[in-house]
């Protein structure tokens, strides 16, 4: 495998894309056996780099007359476009240059007139075999004579790929069926040339949910986009795998990457397009998410937590925060987080959800929690006034929830002691009592959720999370109010 920079189009090559563009295949999991970053016996590897092959190899098609000079300007080449369209024609280039004398091609040149090369395409048929489609046939005369290379002296992407890839000795392109109108073009110059022609692979377009093509319009287009929403580089790695392909036997959707590397063939590549299905993609991630070793997670998931809160302390006080995106939380925190995300993990499917599933810890309100109409069915039930006056009389009169220290042993013979004073039990006595601790009426065990509500409020954090008892007692006073 062979890693390329094509950036013969300087206007929009820049440093900076090459670098994200190997950050992201690298995050991926891709690698690659030559490359401008590790070398190799083929390079150089950025197209930038060889234009002086290109010259020589354009002048040697210009020798052999596989290829001409042609001194339209744009101007000519546009109305001829024009009055092709107009008269309901191919819009392919006339060729009028092909008919000037080699000798007063030259002389003219010479002369300094800006001139482009074309390729003669030859006066049959252009056929290739294509593993994914069969046998393909291109007529000659809708393919026209391409310009190799232009007046400015620089090559164009059909021509600079054919010859990469005869000299880097590539046996297989593979890429997107976007590229199929280019590849009579391609095989005319490697019969120009001499050279071999490669296997060629056209895999089916991608496209959104409205089975239009995928574009920024359907979210998430970019590896970078992926990798910023928390999706993990095997769970996009698998799904990827498998838009216009089957594994053999079965309906096997979970693949790890040596398993895709055994499995994968491109015999099994459909020419059908797929469709990019963002909630695949999610289920897909979730397992990755719930499989991953939980020290991972903690890692990559503690940049969404410490973002959030340092973009609410700015929200709520107005001045920027001084530490930035860049606050590095303390060990005890750092600890505090871990255990945070190992109560959300099977909550979410990307990891960027994680704030936004946390925030009844981080952001209790309880003027949201009764006004919101998903809790008003539940202070409705006969049991609920009962049950929310006599939980919080007990929490406010108990010693470890007064220290912030409320264990769920304590904890649950208090709600125990609910139960048997108003006849609650199940849903009628724990949604109340959730709602008063976290807002919502769905969450978490109590087992678990406790111990992290009790000790995030002893933590020294931008916002301060309120313990069990001060949750309740906000949660009486608007009430009462």
């Amino acid at each position: 495998m062979v890693l390329r920079i094509e950036d013969t189009d300087l206007e929009r090559s820049e440093a900076r894309f090459e670098g994200q563009l190997i950050d992201d295949l690298k995050w991926l999991g891709l690698d690659w056996d030559e490359g401008p970053d590790v070398g190799g016996a083929y390079g150089p590897y950025r197209q930038s780099d060889r234009l002086e092959i290109y010259r020589e190899h354009a002048e040697r098609l210009l020798q052999k007359s596989k290829a001409y000079l042609c001194f339209c300007t744009e101007e000519e080449l546009q109305k001829e476009r024009e009055r092709a369209i107009a008269e309901q024609r191919q819009a392919t280039y006339s060729g009028k240059c092909r008919a000037l004398e080699p000798a007063e091609a030259k002389r003219r040149r010479e002369g300094e007139e800006a001139c482009a090369i074309r390729l003669k395409i030859p006066e049959h048929p252009i056929r290739f075999h294509d593993i994914v489609r069969g046998d393909v046939e291109f007529s000659n005369e809708v393919v026209s004579d391409p310009i190799i290379l232009r007046s400015n002296g620089m090559p164009v992407y059909n021509y600079v790929v054919v010859i990469d890839d005869a000299l880097m000795k590539i046996t297989h392109v593979i890429r997107g069926d976007d590229h199929l109108s280019n590849t009579p073009k391609q095989v005319a110059l490697y019969e120009a040339l001499g050279w071999p022609v490669p296997e060629f692979a056209h895999l089916s377009t991608i496209l959104g949910a409205d089975r239009e093509r995928l574009s920024k319009r359907h979210g998430a287009t970019s590896i970078a986009n992926f990798r910023e929403m928390g999706v993990l580089p095997e769970a996009l790695a698998n799904y990827l795998a498998l838009l216009g392909w089957a594994p053999s036997g079965g309906t096997r959707e979970i693949f790890t990457r040596e398993e895709l590397i055994k499995e994968f063939s491109l015999k099994r590549v459909t020419p059908s397009p797929a469709v990019f299905d963002m909630e695949k993609l999610y289920w897909l991630n979730r397992h990755y998410i719930k499989e991953a070793p939980p020290e991972r997670i903690n890692k990559l998931a503690l940049p969404y937590y410490t973002r959030a809160m340092v973009e609410d302390l700015t929200r709520r006080s107005g001045v920027q925060s001084s530490a930035g995106h860049e606050w590095i939380p303390p060990e005890p925190v750092l600890n505090w987080l871990g255990r945070v995300t190992q109560l959300l993990q099977s909550y979410v499917d990307r990891l960027d959800q994680l704030p936004e599933r946390a925030s009844p810890i981080f952001n209790y309100d309880a003027r949201t929690a009764i006004a919101n109409p998903e809790n008003a069915e539940v202070f409705s039930w006969p049991h609920s006034d009962a049950v929310v006056t006599r939980f919080a009389s007990k929490i406010m009169q108990d010693e470890s929830a007064k220290s912030g220290k409320l264990t769920p042993g304590c904890f649950k013979r208090l709600v125990n002691e609910v139960k048997a004073e108003t006849g609650a039990k199940g849903k009628e006595l724990f949604h109340p009592i959730r709602i008063m601790i976290i807002g919502s009426h769905s969450g978490p065990e109590f087992d678990k959720l406790i111990p992290i509500i009790e000790e995030g409020s002893r933590l020294n954090l931008p916002r301060h999370v309120l313990s069990v008892r001060e949750r309740v007692e906000q949660f009486e006073k608007a009430r009462k109010s």
